[in-house]
């Protein structure tokens, strides 16, 4: 790989502190892949350091030998706190809370406790890839609500969804993915008010990823879904992994709204035995004491999907970007491009860059490509590079 220079370690910006070297270093999925000459921008994994809050309370952990099962409602006492701050919301009191092992883990226990094998189960695509492959594998049937033209909920779209997946009298569930990813909309008050009312006539229980919920651009609000008018027989998933980059440590919350405490009391005992306690040390962490560090990381992903829109215009112009709203991801329609279904493969194959296949992300994936943002200005302006090559 190219020599790529990178602010010092001192630089403000979180994305900007490590060299491809020191990342080169991890073994993690996103570093070790592919093969060492592939700039890898596709799986959600950030190139920054942990937050040092996040390390302190680890190495504390580390250094007292405090490494057994966890307890307590620390975590869900640190996202209720954070939640009021960020949002303005007191919606996650920790007696309506349930720890789980990470979201995709605890959305199956909550569609579990809400449906049965062979019910439907509706989602917004293009959407995250597990959401099919962890609802079929649970023996549900996937009923696709495609997003609209301009990426965001098509409402009447998901009437006919909730329609039909309801037309046989049985119980029905709607996924929401919240911010949306890959798109990274970020749905507005009135639309997850619309969405609510609709799931109320029809009898669909809502269940919401909201792991992005911390990472927005700049002046766009993270709405949660169970603070809106109708809500309250939803029911949340939250975790600090993806805004503090702590997916290898593993912990999540389940939040229900005010009418479905009753269901997450039924996630059976033993899903609670599956988080590590450091991953909820780590989480609470960062909840508690990590807000300027992820300040910083916003602000440069902000600089990110600026620069990247830039590039695009300037060297791949046929390449449809709507920077977004939310995550740290960007979704780029490249059919203008004539490469095919699977424009990730030409990327990689011609250019050595890795981005996640829009195929697999449903119907409407097709063509496109999502690159994952959450990197330095220098390796994204690297990867534009390279694709330009790959396709002149």
């Amino acid at each position: 790989m190219d020599v790529i220079r990178h602010g010092s370690s001192g630089d403000p910006n979180p994305l900007r502190r490590l060299s491809p070297d020191e990342l080169r270093r991890r073994t993690s999925m996103k570093w070790r892949t592919y093969p060492d000459d592939v700039l890898p921008l596709w799986v959600a994994e950030m190139d920054v350091p942990l937050a040092e809050p996040v390390a302190r309370a680890i190495t504390d952990a580390v250094t007292l030998g405090d490494t057994g099962y966890p307890f307590g409602t620390g975590y869900a006492e640190a996202l209720a706190e954070f939640a009021q701050k960020r949002w303005g919301w007191s919606g996650p009191a920790a007696e309506r809370t349930a720890i789980v092992p990470d979201v995709m883990l605890g959305i199956v226990e909550a569609l579990k406790v809400i449906s049965d094998p062979g019910d439907p189960v509706v989602v917004n695509c293009p959407v995250y890839p597990p959401f099919y492959q962890f609802v079929e594998h649970m023996d549900r049937r996937i009923v696709e609500a495609p997003l609209g033209s301009d990426l965001r909920i098509d409402l009447a779209g998901l009437d006919d969804a909730f329609r039909a997946a309801t037309a046989g009298g049985g119980r029905a569930a709607y996924l929401l993915c919240s911010p949306h990813n890959p798109t990274g909309t970020v749905h507005t008050h009135d639309e997850l008010a619309a969405v609510a009312a609709l799931a109320d006539r029809y009898g669909v229980r809502v269940v919401v990823d909201e792991i992005h919920a911390p990472v927005v651009a700049s002046g766009t609000a993270f709405v949660p879904y169970l603070s809106v008018p109708g809500a309250e027989s939803g029911l949340s998933l939250m975790s600090a992994s993806k805004a503090w980059n702590l997916a290898g440590l593993k912990a999540a919350l389940a939040v229900a709204g005010p009418a479905a405490a009753g269901d997450l009391a039924r996630i059976p005992e033993e899903v609670g035995h599956g988080p590590s306690h450091l991953g909820v040390i780590a989480h609470t962490a960062a909840l508690r004491n990590g807000a300027d560090w992820l300040d910083a990381v916003l602000a440069g992903l902000d600089a990110n999907r600026r620069l990247l829109a830039g590039l695009l215009a300037e060297h791949l112009p046929d390449v449809r970007y709507r920077p977004a709203e939310g995550t740290y991801l960007a979704w780029l329609d490249c059919r203008p491009l004539g490469l095919g279904d699977d424009p990730a493969e030409v990327f990689l194959e011609r250019g050595r860059v890795a981005l996640s296949p829009g195929k697999t992300f449903g119907t409407g994936g097709a063509g496109h490509v999502r690159l994952n943002l959450a990197t330095s200005p220098e390796m994204i302006t690297e990867a534009v590079r390279r694709m330009t090559a790959a396709v002149t």
